[in-house]
């Protein structure tokens, strides 16, 4: 007896012999970590969708901060009466009035506090003073129209080209503190790069850290009851609507937009998921359970064990302070499937010795099962860890979280799952077990029969070679796309929100370009001021002299190349003010000497509102802000920003830099990011998977019929979602690493229990009959809770985990299939190949 044998005797003895004390010890520990529970807090902000060391969030936070860009709230508005009727514009003054009183509301911009430049009859020289709002404008409703639907301001983002829905902008009172944290622990987390050893940027990088956090917290809180308030306005402005309108399709409609409104919605659609995913699971599998086994013992035993693992990991999590995000929201179920799937080998085990062992006593029994199951249901949960742990790989926190706790969370189910079911079927008695399923469901034996017959066999080979051919060439189609609305169902508030604004006022997705001139020795003086006028001017403000006829040029090229950009909506720039000025300067554009006046002249508020946006004499920059049309399905996002990098570097020529950043460009590098890492990572995954089947199977033909087995079914799934069109996204993209780690558990249990049998009946079709009698219904049986577990996320609100759980359902499906079918076929023609060569050897020393 080797020594693992006997370490897998003590344990399996040590469980049994006092299951009493076994099963106390157990639940203590379980109600230890069970209280920490509550602590584990969740976290689905857009952060968690970013780089940890991506370049362009460093650029976007030090434009955020130098250009003062605010965080803003959008309200989609569309009356059921022209924009400009007296109903819609009280509707539009009490509306803005209510929300200005929400807690953390600093303004609410609209229709009624726009400056009408154009329709007043302004000239030039007004700009200065003070221009009307629709509130005490004189002009006609024609000529306000017009100026809405033309003016560079206004146009296709504060009103849609149809006149029919208009934008209010909540500006959100700053919170510096959060700021001033990420600053601090960022320069704490380049302290440490550089000297890891030290051990005070350590406790003050912990401190922070958990400073922030409570921070966060109470900030998150906060935004909540912002976001709870504002929604209730617009449901009572809504309900006012449809009460006024009860037949009319056509009644006022109210939807909120922005990214605080966002994070807070995926916040419950994470609650919603854990709840909906951990109960629909444990009541399907239920059902399964009975439907298997036909007794009730085994259903509560195996949820039973499910619920204290669940609970003993999530206590641990809360405990060391993991927080869940939109991508790790899935792990309860991930670990209700994998710890299901342990205890439901462990109940067939046990079910099979009590038919062979019926005289023995239930913990002689029980021993049996334990010590049988324990190597193979160690090395399966073993390659599961090396799938999840692959994840690490990746620079995004929530993926790297994902891959730590699943890690942990079914280590935790490995050890809990056969404690539990030693103590708690120790103390049961024998009771005779319910065969009925598995005599009356032959899909286990007509499996083999398929493996077994040749010319079955054959046919098997050439689907799975023509499978892994078209799957290659799919795979070579694959792109990483995605969309932020294409995120949500059509039904929820964020889908018609961003669908709104994305179509009628200039789209969501903002970038930002940012246009660094470089420095000339000799920079040109403005040809618009004679010498005596500029040198008195410039010892009284020098910074006038930054806008000369070099730096519009630029300005006014850039701004034309991307307001007619396809894929671009709403482009806001000085430009616009250029645009306006010329038309109140009597068609005449304004000069350098015209602006030199407009900014010498500009109170502090008046250039806040003007020019800090767009412009940073300081750092000689212009500032473009754009959004982005996110829900043309035509956008090619990696493509688009290339494109438009070329082109505007080719546009602004060496005089100028381009930088580009904002949200569509952080989340472009996060999915990039992904892509080639996961990539590496599934190398490193089969690399590792393969030196595992070799040490277990002690076969290196064996090992590459496991590898190929597995990997077979991810090609021709990867394959489909590429012939389809199905782009990878944050989720699916982790399919890969995440199936191979739960779908090679099949192929291990089966070769494992293959060598037994062979070894028994030394002949290698018996072997396969006898596998398919017994492992193979285990095997079904795990199977199709896989299936169920991730089956009940399509019920979630958020698509990447819909496709998540289709797609990972379908190669669950495939690797089902491959290890009943193809794994015994090439076991069999490995058995024939190897009887063929031992015979020829034989002949040739017999000649």
């Amino acid at each position: 007896m080797n020594k693992s044998d006997k370490i897998k005797q003590k344990l399996a003895r040590m469980l049994v012999s006092a299951p009493k004390l076994s099963l106390a010890l157990a639940l203590i520990l379980c109600a230890f970590l069970c209280a920490f529970v509550p602590k584990l807090a969740i976290d689905a902000s857009t952060q968690t969708l970013l780089l940890e060391n991506d370049k362009d969030l460093e650029l976007w936070r030090d434009i955020t901060k130098r250009y003062k860009i605010p965080n803003t709230l959008v309200i989609a508005y569309t009356p059921n009466s022209d924009l400009l009727s007296e109903s819609s514009i009280s509707t539009l003054a009490a509306l803005s009035k209510d929300l200005a009183q929400i807690k953390g509301v600093k303004s609410v911009f609209s229709m009624l506090d726009a400056p009408l430049l154009l329709s007043s009859g302004l000239k030039f020289s007004d700009l200065l003073g003070t221009i009307p709002t629709l509130k005490d404008s004189n002009a006609s409703k024609e000529a306000i129209k017009a100026e809405f639907l033309s003016s560079p301001f206004y146009k296709n983002s504060l009103v849609s080209s149809d006149f029919k829905t208009t934008a209010l902008l909540l500006t959100l009172e700053p919170n510096p503190g959060y700021n001033e944290f990420i600053a601090s622990i960022t320069a704490l987390e380049n302290t440490l790069k550089n000297a890891q050893n030290n051990a005070t940027a350590k406790t003050l990088l912990k401190e922070q850290r958990a400073a922030f956090k409570a921070y966060r917290d109470e900030l998150r809180i906060a935004e909540h009851e912002q976001i709870t308030q504002i929604r209730q306005v617009i449901a009572k402005y809504n309900q006012n609507s449809q009460s006024r309108i009860p037949h009319q399709a056509s009644s006022s409609q109210l939807f909120l937009g922005g990214i605080n409104m966002i994070a807070d919605d995926m916040i419950a659609f994470v609650r919603s998921d854990l709840a909906t995913y951990g109960l629909a699971t444990l009541l399907l599998c239920s059902l399964c359970l009975f439907v298997y086994y036909l007794q009730l013992r085994y259903v509560f035993l195996a949820i039973f064990i499910c619920l204290v693992c669940v609970g003993v990991a999530s206590g641990l999590f809360g405990l060391l302070g993991f927080e869940i995000t939109v991508i790790s929201s899935n792990y309860i179920a991930l670990q209700l499937i994998i710890t299901l799937s342990v205890v439901i080998h462990l109940i067939n085990s046990y079910r099979e010795f009590f038919r062979k062992k019926s005289s023995f006593s239930q913990k002689a029994i029980v021993y049996l099962a334990l010590k049988e199951r324990m190597s193979p249901c160690f090395f399966a949960i073993f390659t599961t860890i090396i799938g999840f742990i692959s994840l690490v790989f990746s620079d995004i926190r929530p993926i790297i979280s994902l891959g730590l706790m699943m890690s942990a969370s079914i280590t935790l189910s490995l050890i809990f799952s056969f404690w539990l079911f030693g103590s708690i079927m120790s103390l049961l008695s024998k009771k005779s077990v319910n065969t009925a399923f598995e005599r009356y469901f032959s899909l286990t034996s007509l499996c083999a029969k398929i493996a077994l017959n040749l010319r079955a066999r054959k046919v098997v080979f050439a689907i799975s070679a023509l499978g892994l051919c078209v799957g290659l060439w799919g795979i070579s189609k694959l792109s990483v796309e995605n969309s932020f609305i294409g995120y949500f169902k059509e039904n929820t508030d964020i889908y018609k929100g961003m669908e709104l604004i994305d179509n009628k006022l200039g789209g969501t997705v903002p970038l930002d370009i940012i246009i660094s001139f470089k420095k000339d020795k000799k920079e040109p003086r403005n040809s618009s001021l004679d010498d005596e006028f500029a040198d008195e001017f410039a010892s009284s403000d020098a910074a006038q002299y930054w806008f000369n006829e070099r730096r519009m040029s630029v300005l006014k090229s850039v701004n034309e190349y991307l307001k007619n950009k396809e894929f671009i909506g709403s482009v806001s720039s000085l430009a616009d003010l250029l645009e306006v000025g010329k038309e109140l300067n009597e068609g005449r554009e304004l000069d350098a000497l015209a602006l030199a006046l407009i900014y010498s002249s500009l109170s502090g508020e008046g250039r806040e509102l003007i020019l800090t946006p767009f412009v940073s004499i300081e750092n000689d920059e212009l500032h473009f802000s754009v959004r982005t049309l996110d829900s043309d399905p035509r956008l090619k996002r990696a493509e688009f920003l290339r494109t438009l990098q070329n082109e505007l570097n080719e546009l602004v020529g060496k005089d100028a830099e381009v930088k580009i950043s904002g949200a569509m460009k952080l989340y472009a590098n996060m999915l990039d990011s992904l892509f080639s890492s996961q990539i590496n990572s599934l190398g490193f995954v089969l690399l590792a998977f393969f030196a595992t089947f070799w040490l277990i199977f002690a076969s290196l033909r064996l090992a590459i019929i496991a590898i190929c087995i597995n990997i077979l079914p991810l090609i021709c799934v990867l394959g489909a979602m590429g012939l389809a069109g199905l782009s990878l996204d944050i989720m699916s993209i982790t399919i890969g690493s995440i199936s191979l780690g739960i779908g090679v558990d099949s192929a291990i249990h089966y070769i494992y229990r293959y060598k037994r049998e062979l070894a028994h009946f030394k002949d290698s079709k018996k072997a396969i009959i006898a596998s398919h009698a017994s492992i193979g219904y285990a095997l079904y049986y795990t199977s199709f809770a896989v299936f169920i577990g991730f089956g009940v996320m399509i019920s979630s609100n958020f698509w990447p985990t819909i496709y998540f759980g289709a797609l990972t359902d379908l190669v669950m499906f495939f690797m089902l299939a491959s290890s009943l079918i193809l794994l015994p076929s090439l076991l069999l023609s490995q058995s024939a190949y190897l009887a063929n060569e031992k015979n020829k050897a034989k002949t040739t020393n017999a000649v």
